[in-house]
């Protein structure tokens, strides 16, 4: 009976060990090349609690996200964080973005930035650190598109930079 009891508690906590929630550490950046405005649209949706605690930890440990709390200070640190750990080199010229704004949406953090004097997008190098220095199981999906093309990099710890190019 003791073996029984023992087989079924073992065998019990097994099963519900693979039941605990395991935690995804990922963001997902649109890049868009709008030609006509000659400038490159960038979204990147970034989750709530882990950009919270990136700036806790390094701006300001009293930061809360959220839209009816939150300081004036939070975007500059949005911005000074996003300026540190994303960058764009477009037709082998580095190039820098305007931080637009945020606004949140569910559990995600959704920031607009921009590119602007694109005149032409034949390659497009990215590096994406967001998060990793916090977690090393960091994703960034990043998503790029011109016209009807459509191309994507997966960016990680060890190997947060890619480049794609585009054909006319």
């Amino acid at each position: 009976m003791k073996n029984t009891l023992l087989l079924f508690l073992v065998g019990l906590s097994i099963t519900l060990s693979s039941f605990v929630t395991h935690k995804f550490y990922v963001s997902v950046t649109q890049v868009d090349y709008n030609e006509e405005e000659q400038s490159l649209q960038i979204i990147s949706r970034i989750f709530i609690d882990d950009i919270e605690e990136i700036l806790k930890e390094r701006y300001d440990d009293s930061i809360i996200l959220d839209p009816t709390k939150e300081t004036s200070e939070v975007d500059e640190y949005i911005k000074k964080y996003l300026t540190q750990k994303l960058e764009f080199i477009v037709n082998n010229e580095e190039v820098s973005f305007v931080f637009i704004g945020k606004e949140y949406e569910d559990d995600l953090m959704i920031c607009y930035l921009e590119i602007e004097n694109i005149t032409s997008l034949e390659t497009i190098q990215i590096s994406n650190q967001i998060l990793m220095d916090l977690f090393e199981e960091q994703q960034n999906i990043v998503h790029v598109k011109k016209g009807k093309q459509r191309k994507s990099l997966i960016l990680e710890h060890g190997r947060d930079k890619g480049m794609l190019k585009f054909s006319e």
